[in-house]
């Protein structure tokens, strides 16, 4: 893929845009190439190959509003680097003007107040690592390598999603660059609508500077991993989904099917218990209930900080293998759904790959679907699906990922009529315009409308948006 288009004018153009963005920021930020070049355009995903023409290197609000007026005026798109985990690689643009938040990192605590101030490129490990300093934790996804903005403005499943709802729910404001360079600040009582859609609505309608996370006194929990042998798997999935249906809002369980130690695929239980710490360790309790379902490979369970399961899942799923994602959202582990993903856990084509299903319910469904963007808000579990390789890697012997992309898009489509429309917007791409039109629900209207106030040109496009014409009517706020 070309890095830059081949207009006869491009080269002046681009002589233009440096000298305009080395005149308001310092050089050595300001990247066309190099090792540091390359640094910031490698990202989780290995099977990216984008190469934008340039990437700012921000370190402060005034160099984002620098960067986003700069390729307004000479018409280059633009794209935010946070954590740099999205599967399609859209922290980049081809030709384009990168906007590399990850010198951003800064995370201040009002342990008084339980509120975090993040800044733009913060990673999920390091508001939490923070936070727990203080007696305190946020709310976040699985994994401590991915972007806190990121996953919190497309929603933002987590192992205290029934606790304390989304990550989405759990942000109280933030600083935010337009599509014309000016700095807003947004929350409840100001540009409410903004705010509105960045609670769910994805990286569509500014660069998020600055966010302010409400934290909560949770900074240890009782967590840990189960695993049961695939022959065990279709009684433990049944049993699991009955037990979750009737979970209490402290327990969070993350249920998945792994390549297993031995090659053997295997059942994968992480529950999170958020509640009191005597209760949640008691062998009678409701964790060590889950290494009871049947005969484990592995039960290690046990109180632990946060930060220690984020990690757990950052080594699971490290930074460099080529790979692709998919998602479905379903109300429930019925026999056939069970059947479906224990059948796809036998064609494994990668012993990377992973079939994971988030548990949303407590706290998350009792949030009124209208009051933020994000559009699902009855219980249900979205499901992961995760296929990673190794570029070259032994065994793989597809060094292109067809047949591992193959896995993962039979076992979307065997899915689909066991799903309910849409999907997690944060996992849904261009392949998919069925689910991307479904998956903000009645809040389809409202948001497109408050896109087209504040982006009409569409230069920010984090996550795919539907079109007007698939929009039902706006709900109220």
């Amino acid at each position: 893929m070309q890095s830059r288009p081949e207009a006869d004018d491009h080269d002046d153009v681009s002589a233009a845009l440096l000298a305009q963005l080395r005149s308001t920021t310092a050089s050595g930020r300001v990247l066309t190439g190099g090792p540091e070049y390359e640094k910031a355009v490698r990202l989780f995903n290995a099977a990216v190959d984008i190469r934008p023409s340039v990437v700012v290197r921000c370190v402060t609000t005034a160099d984002v509003q620098a960067g986003v007026r700069a390729a307004r005026e000479h018409g280059v798109p633009v794209s935010v680097r946070g954590g740099g985990h999205d599967f399609w690689g859209r922290a980049l643009r081809p030709g384009g003007l990168v906007l590399d938040l990850t010198g951003m990192r800064e995370v201040h605590i009002d342990a008084d107040r339980g509120v975090a101030t993040v800044a733009g490129g913060a990673l999920s490990s390091d508001v939490v690592v923070a936070a727990e300093r203080a007696g305190l934790t946020a709310v976040t996804g699985t994994a401590g390598a991915v972007g806190m903005v990121g996953i919190t403005l497309g929603g933002g499943y987590g192992p205290l999603t029934g606790r304390f709802g989304l990550a989405a729910d759990n942000l109280l404001g933030a600083e935010v660059v337009l599509a014309d360079g000016s700095r807003v600040d947004t929350d409840t009582e100001h540009e409410p609508d903004l705010f509105w859609a960045l609670r769910g609505g994805g990286g569509n309608f500014g660069v998020v500077t600055s966010a302010r996370i409400r934290l909560h006194p949770v900074p240890t929990v009782v967590a840990g991993t189960i695993l049961y042998p695939i022959s065990q798997g279709h009684r433990i999935l049944a049993d699991l989904d009955e037990i979750l249906r009737n979970s209490t809002d402290e327990l969070t369980v993350d249920v998945g099917l792994l390549p297993g130690p031995a090659g053997a695929p295997a059942v994968y239980v992480a529950p999170t218990w958020s509640g009191s710490l005597d209760e949640g360790a008691a062998e009678k309790g409701p964790v060590h209930r889950l290494t009871r379902l049947g005969t484990p490979l592995l039960a290690d369970v046990g109180p632990a900080a946060r930060s220690a399961g984020l990690a757990a899942t950052d080594a699971m799923f490290p930074v460099g293998r080529m790979g692709a994602i998919r998602t479905r959202t379903v109300a429930g582990m019925s026999e056939k759904i069970i059947e479906i993903v224990e059948h796809s856990a036998h064609a494994f084509t990668s012993p990377f790959s992973a079939i994971l299903l988030h548990q949303f319910h407590g706290a998350a469904t009792r949030v009124p679907v209208g009051s933020t963007a994000f559009g699902r808000r009855e219980p249900h579990r979205m499901v992961e699906i995760i296929s990673l390789w190794e570029k070259g890697g032994a065994g793989t012997g597809d060094p292109g990922g067809s047949r591992h992309l193959r896995w993962a898009e039979q076992l979307h489509a065997a899915l689909e009529q066991f799903s309910l429309p849409g999907g997690y917007v944060n996992f849904l791409g261009p392949e998919t315009p069925d689910q991307v039109a479904a998956a903000y629900g009645p809040n389809t209207g409202r948001l497109l409308a408050v896109k087209s106030a504040v982006d009409p040109d569409s230069v920010f496009a984090g996550t795919p948006l539907p079109s007007a014409a698939t929009a039902p009517a706006p709900t109220a706020g």
